[in-house]
């Protein structure tokens, strides 16, 4: 049994350990009544190379991972992407007119003061995916990231 158990320990030791990823500044902006859509935003750093390749929040139906850019006419688009590359010791910013964590389907009005759980999914180079949970503080309509 003894050597079982340090058998086991061994394996757990040797396991890989998955990317810590600090999530500094995060808010999501507050909506009216009926709007069924907002926006969360943050600043992330890995200690290892991972992707944002999703979200989900039991405060939405449905969770994406956008970006607002320029297109070839000059129209500011928001559209949604697979993922969003964290390079190690890198801090990507999420913030209104880049890249945004989209909140669809909202099952109410998010009210500023509240705090809304969101889960981040990410992937690492293996393909492994681990997700951390994060409250995030809810700002008035007219905040900025800084």
């Amino acid at each position: 049994m003894r050597k079982t158990l340090l058998a086991l320990v061994g394996l757990l030791a040797a396991a890989p350990c998955f990317a810590d990823v600090t999530v500094e500044d995060a808010w999501i902006r507050a909506t009216v009544p009926g709007q069924k859509s907002s926006g969360a935003f943050m600043q992330l750093t890995s200690t290892t190379d991972v992707t944002l390749v999703g979200a989900r929040s039991p405060a939405a139906g449905v969770v994406e991972i956008h970006e607002m850019a320029m297109d070839e006419n000059m129209t500011m688009r928001m559209r949604a992407v697979k993922g969003i590359e964290l390079p190690a010791g890198k801090a990507v910013a999420l913030k209104p007119g880049g890249y945004h964590v989209m909140l669809l389907d909202l099952k109410d009005t998010v009210r500023v003061g509240q705090k809304v759980r969101v889960t981040l999914l990410l992937k690492d180079r293996k393909g492994e995916l681990d997700d951390i949970d994060v409250e995030i503080p809810v700002k008035p309509l007219n905040a900025r990231l800084q």
